[in-house]
Formats: C-alpha cells, sequence, structure tokens
C-alpha cells in the first residue's frame, strides 16, 4: 500500500475507531461486569472464562429453511436466492439464522437478536482487516468473532477446517460459527439457576462477556456497565429479530 493509502487507512480507522471497539463480539470470558479486551464484549475466545460502503456478498436470501448459497468464498451453505443479502441488515440472513440455529439446537430468533446486536459497526471486510492490522484482537465477520472463539466453536464440526480470517467474507460461516457457540454455552448452563435471567439473556451475556461470566451471572452476579448495555440492546432488538426469523 503506498504512504498515501495508509494515510486513508489510518484516517478512516481513526475516525471510526470509537465504534469498531464498541460493545459487541464474542471473546474470552472476564469477570463478571469487568472489562473486555477491546473494552467491548461479544463471541471470544475459549468458553474458559460506514465510512466505506460494504462490498456485498455475491448469493442471496433464500427462502423458507435453507441456507442461502454463495455467502462468500468458499460458503458452508447452500440453496437459491434471489436478492443479495447485505452485511449490515441482518435481516437479510433469516434464511441462515433459521438453519443454522436449526442444526444447532438454539432458538432461531436469538441467533437474529445476537446479528442486530452485532450490526453497531459497519461489516466491511476491508475495513475490518484495516483494522486487525491495528488491533490484533479485533472480531471479525457480521457476528464479529474473535479468533479463539471461532476456533473453539469449530472443533470437531463440519466447518473444522475453516479459518477464522475468512468470516469477514463468508456471512454464512459467520452465522454457523455463532450458532455453534452459543450452542455450547448452553451446554455449560447448570440445570437451574437462582438468578432471574432467562436461557437466552445468559446465552447473550456468554456471547457477549463469555463463558465464565455467563456463569457468574447464572449465580446471580450483576453485570457490569457493557454487559448491561449488551442485555438491554438485545431486549430492544428482540421483537425485530423474531419477526425477521417468522
Amino acid at each position: 500500500m503506498t504512504r498515501y493509502g495508509w494515510r486513508r487507512t489510518l484516517a478512516v480507522t481513526a475516525a471510526t475507531a470509537a465504534v469498531l471497539a464498541g460493545t459487541g463480539c464474542a471473546h474470552s470470558g472476564s469477570a463478571a461486569g469487568g472489562p473486555h479486551p477491546e473494552g467491548s464484549g461479544s463471541a471470544g475466545a475459549a468458553r474458559s472464562g460506514k465510512p466505506i460502503a460494504p462490498p456485498r456478498p455475491t448469493g442471496s436470501a433464500a427462502s423458507g429453511d435453507t441456507a442461502s448459497a454463495n455467502t462468500g468464498p468458499g460458503s458452508t451453505a447452500s440453496g437459491s436466492t434471489t436478492a443479495s443479502p447485505d452485511p449490515d441488515k441482518p435481516a437479510t440472513f433469516a434464511a441462515q439464522v433459521r438453519t443454522y440455529a436449526r442444526r444447532a439446537g438454539i432458538d432461531a430468533q436469538l441467533l437474529m437478536a445476537i446479528l442486530y446486536n452485532e450490526s453497531y459497526k459497519p461489516h466491511d471486510p476491508n475495513l475490518e482487516r484495516a483494522w486487525q492490522k491495528i488491533d490484533p484482537n479485533a472480531a471479525f465477520g457480521i457476528a464479529n468473532m474473535h479468533r479463539a472463539a471461532f476456533d473453539d466453536a469449530k472443533r470437531g464440526r463440519d466447518f473444522a477446517d475453516r479459518d477464522w480470517t475468512e468470516l469477514p467474507d463468508d456471512p454464512g460461516l459467520a452465522i454457523e460459527a455463532a450458532a455453534w457457540y452459543l450452542h455450547d454455552l448452553a451446554t455449560d448452563l447448570p440445570r437451574h439457576w437462582p438468578a432471574r435471567y432467562t436461557k437466552d439473556e445468559l446465552l447473550a451475556l456468554g456471547y457477549n462477556a463469555g463463558g465464565g461470566s455467563m456463569a457468574e451471572f447464572a449465580d446471580g452476579a450483576r453485570p457490569g456497565a457493557v454487559a448491561q448495555s449488551y442485555l438491554d440492546r438485545l431486549h430492544a432488538n428482540w421483537d425485530a429479530a423474531g419477526k425477521a426469523v417468522r
């Protein structure tokens, strides 16, 4: 990249740093209510614990309970479609959400609501990669997943040979990984918990803050400001998510 290109990139990332480092994404767990690695939450590491217009995927949104075709290079889903999904409009991925939620045994409305939560920043592949050069702990893809979380979710599954670096270009892969990450969080929940949260609320908190924090919330710990904000946005997006996946 020329020095002028780097200047443009740095100008973009400086102007959007607050957005890109906002509250979202799956990542490594932290203490309940504590700060996240990049001052934010989302699907992260192991359960232990626009300015640039986004390019459009070559695939399109499918109808019915099948995933759409060509959601990105080496897409894991197949199906026929008619309209190109928009990476910044989660509802256009309703078909993939329904399919992967069903396969992972999780609530499609929850998965869609999380995509709405994670749409706080533009999901432009070039912008995400430029930001990752500045912040190696950045999250990739429309589900804002950190590398360790993706590697954890893919283990033993049919996308085990895929790489985290493919997420910005493949929304279908991002949705599939997020669905299985939520599935794995669900297996870590106790059968009963004293806290006032529903299962879906705890899974969303786990997606944002990590499995370790989710367990603490289930035991009654109060979320900090970041986790509570994530939960509030989940509630705000819940009805729209349900309408999208009907």
